[in-house]
């Protein structure tokens, strides 16, 4: 077994060894590959054969007489673990020690017959970095860089670039940095770091403008484009005085144009970057381009309270500036005007802020209205504003009522008295073209209000007749693709506040054509129609009213035509009453042809009130028999009390008895019962005893005992007044009957009898608790000694005859 040796006897044999070359070396591995059973193990104790080893080991089995084969393995590993043992020798000791330029040799050598093995190069590049040799080192990367491949450079550079960064030359780092990026350009994120570690921020610019300019590049840090030119922004703009390469403001105002939705930090990067440059001038520039370009109320924020704190900055250091100084001049003008451009500053804000809503939306109506209150106190600012305002506000587009616009700016020149001026203002907003025609018409009548508050009355009448006046072409109203003004006509609310200034002011021939015109457009409401009928009703047009009544109901259907009906026909009969019965039966014939149930009950009452007065008491009676089949199921009940109280007052009470029946057999149970006790009350009433009993005998079978107690309590009262102990025996019988008869269809809903129980128990279930509450116990004990037939439970039942009386009929 042969062990590696140093000592000093050893030297005269090591130096002959080296200088029979690589022969040497190769028959020592020749001998000892033809005896396997030999292993060279170092002084660690540690085998030579590695899994390394395999792929050698194999291609020797392949190729056994190949003698590059054989060196290939076995050359490589003697030497690596020499070296490796010959390192392990100067652990912990000095570098200025002999035996570690010995080694570096000995690297020397090996490297002359390997210099393609990346880890002969690794480790003896790692030894030298050790030695604090900086040339050495150096160099030594360079010559691995140079006899290795490419593909094998990666592992090299980490090696490089950490000891190119842990030393005390930036310049030499640089270098290798630069040359490391010409293989590896991606990296240059990890130059930038150390740049600006070192102080290198001119070439630190440079170079991340460069990888923002490159849409190319992928940031291995998982960075986006916009935080490295958000990084690049904050460099340049908070190092003016050490980044020199670059055209700050270019860079800055380019990125304006490319990340949109950041403006408010890239304008206050530029503004802090002429700040720190002493430039207060340029920033304060910057500042008022940006809040008068922003788009956002975000950035807005931003800007402006930056823009407010630099001016804050100024004031505070001029006035410490003047104290230092120890001048107190109580008239500084600078410090005056630094104080006054400040407070303008504040007192701008809520204009600013506005401009930026318009820059958004130039067509939000609201936000011209606001700027409008802003400069109040200030006319030309005023009419400044409503003159760009209607020359910016696209109809179309306009979010809100464009033409609240311009009648604000007519009202404006209104209330200074410059009535010409409005008028202008209005004619112009005539022509615009509007996207509803609800704008242009309340611009006609607020032009025709003005008018009226200065008493110009026929000016008023002329400018709504003008507006209401049929174009050369007609439209129709909702027809988008025809402007405004030839729609306009059709326009109710012009024409209403023109009916009504010629109701007012014109004639009567002028009024009427203007209402007949609205009806021949058919453009009229129900309200209208009643305006013109009252209105010709005034002048005593009676005829002509109800023609206008006529006209009306031909427009209109159910339901909108009710309110016309409803006054026509109560106009209707307090003009001629009974003079034109049959006239006044047909209008209301005609009324109720078609008409829903939900309208027929005013209509019937009034339409039998018409017969009570006017005409025949039958014919008073049999609108009232229809009115309680036409009208809704809600309201029938009130229309019989209604039919019963007319019928008993003009034929007596006696004629009621028909009606009593007929409601009692259409009303729900809940009016049905009413129906009958009152039925019943007047049977008793008439000496009728019997009639009232079968009443009552009747109207039993939809009474359930438990919910209508009132039915019972009022029998047992009647008979108890009109009956004797059979009448009285016969009610109790049927009021038990009912009472089963509702318990049964209750038993229907029970749930199944316990478990132990007789199905008897759901009838006892089913009968009122306080009822049946003294056979329970007996019921019980049943149960619990087993006697749980039916039969013994029907049986006690039966034996318990009072209660059982009490309770149900036994069938």
């Amino acid at each position: 077994m042969l062990k590696a040796s140093t000592s000093s006897t050893g030297t005269g044999k090591k130096k002959q060894i080296s200088q029979l070359g690589p022969q040497f070396f190769f028959c020592f591995l020749f001998f000892f590959t033809l005896n396997p059973c030999i292993w060279f193990i170092p002084s660690s104790g540690k085998p030579l054969m590695e899994d390394d080893d395999l792929p050698y080991e194999e291609e020797i089995i392949r190729n056994p007489y190949s003698v590059k084969c054989w060196m290939r393995c076995d050359y490589y590993k003697l030497w690596y673990n020499y070296l490796r043992e010959r390192r392990k020798q100067v652990k912990g000791k000095c570098i200025t020690d002999p035996v570690y330029e010995e080694i570096n040799n000995c690297h020397e050598r090996a490297l002359v017959f390997m210099h393609k093995m990346p880890r002969i190069w690794i480790d003896y590049c790692q030894f030298v970095v050790q030695q604090c040799k900086i040339t050495r080192s150096r160099r030594t990367f360079d010559r691995a860089l140079r006899a290795l491949p490419v593909t094998q450079h990666p592992r090299i550079w980490p090696l490089y670039l950490r000891f190119a960064r842990n030393l005390p030359l930036p310049e030499t780092a640089l270098r290798v940095y630069r040359r490391y990026l010409k293989l590896s350009p991606e990296n240059a994120e990890e130059y930038i770091d150390y740049l600006r570690s070192v102080g290198r921020l001119d070439e630190a610019a440079v170079r991340l403008a460069a990888i923002v300019n490159d849409e190319s590049f992928v940031s291995k840090e998982g960075k986006s484009n916009y935080q490295l030119w958000h990084e690049l922004c904050d460099l340049i703009s908070q190092n003016p005085d050490k980044v020199t390469s670059l055209n700050v403001g270019a860079i800055i105002r380019g990125g304006l144009t490319r990340f949109t939705d950041q403006l408010g930090k890239l304008w206050c990067s530029l503004a802090d970057y002429y700040i720190r440059s002493g430039h207060f001038e340029k920033a304060r520039d910057v500042y008022e381009e940006a809040i008068l370009t922003v788009v956002t109320v975000r950035d807005f924020t931003q800007v402006f309270d930056s823009y407010a704190q630099f001016e804050e900055s100024m004031i505070a250091a001029k006035m410490e500036t003047t104290a230092e100084m120890g001048q107190e001049e109580p008239d500084d003008i600078d410090l005056e005007l630094r104080l006054a451009r400040f407070e303008q500053l504040i007192a701008r804000r809520p204009l600013l802020l506005n401009s930026v809503l318009l820059r958004q939306n130039p067509h939000n109506v609201h936000e011209w209205h606001k700027r409008v209150k802003l400069y109040e106190g200030n006319p030309r600012q005023i009419i400044n504003t409503y003159t760009e305002a209607v020359q910016t506000v696209d109809a179309m587009k306009a979010t809100g009522k464009p033409h609240s616009l311009w009648v604000s700016f007519a009202k404006f020149y209104e209330e200074n008295e410059q009535l010409d001026d409005a008028r202008t203002i209005f004619e112009k907003a005539t022509k615009v073209n509007y996207k509803q025609v609800d704008d242009l018409a309340a611009v006609w009548c607020e032009y025709g209000e003005m008018e009226l508050r200065y008493e110009n009355y026929d000016q008023a009448l002329r400018i709504l007749r003008k507006a209401t006046a049929i174009p050369s072409k007609k439209a129709e109203y909702f027809d988008s693709s025809e402007p405004v003004q030839n729609r306009v006509y059709k326009s109710m609310k012009v024409w209403s506040m023109l009916a009504d200034l010629e109701e007012s002011l014109g004639t009567f021939q002028s009024t009427k054509a203007v209402y007949d015109r609205i009806i021949d457009l058919r453009i009229a409401t129900p309200q209208i129609v009643i305006n013109y009928a009252m209105f010709l009703e005034e002048h005593n047009y009676f005829e002509e009213s109800f023609k206008a009544y006529e006209r009306g109901i031909a427009l209109f259907k159910w339901p909108n035509v009710y309110d016309i009906w409803n006054t026509y026909l109560t106009k209707f009969i307090d003009r001629y009453g009974g003079k034109k019965l049959e006239r006044a039966r047909d209008l209301f014939e005609q009324a109720l042809d078609g008409c829903p149930a939900k309208f027929a009950k005013t209509i019937y009452l009034l339409y039998a009130k018409l017969e009570e007065e006017y005409g025949l008491a039958r014919h008073a009676m049999a609108v009232y028999e229809r009115a309680t089949q036409a009208v809704e199921t809600d309201e029938r009940h009130h229309m019989f009390n209604i039919y019963i109280k007319r019928a008993a007052e003009i034929y007596g009470v006696t004629y009621t008895r028909a009606i009593y029946q007929k409601a009692i057999e259409v009303l729900p149970d809940e009016h049905a019962r009413d129906m009958c006790m009152r039925f019943a009350d007047m049977e008793s009433k008439l000496g009728e005893i019997d009639r009232a009993r079968a009443i009552y005998s009747y109207c039993s079978q939809i009474c359930d005992p438990r919910v209508t107690e009132n039915f019972w309590q009022t029998w047992k009262e009647f008979e108890i007044r009109h009956g004797n102990e059979d009448t009285i025996r016969e009610m109790l019988r049927i009021k038990r009957s009912v009472q089963a008869t509702y318990n049964t269809q209750g038993f229907i809903h029970v749930p199944d009898a316990p478990v132990g129980k007789p199905a008897s128990h759901l009838y006892l279930l089913s009968a009122p608790t306080s009822r049946a509450r003294p056979l329970l116990p007996r019921l019980n004990s049943y149960w619990l000694v087993g006697r749980s037939s039916d039969a013994s439970v029907e049986h006690l039942v039966v034996s318990h005859r009072q209660d059982y009386m009490e309770l149900w009929t036994v069938n």
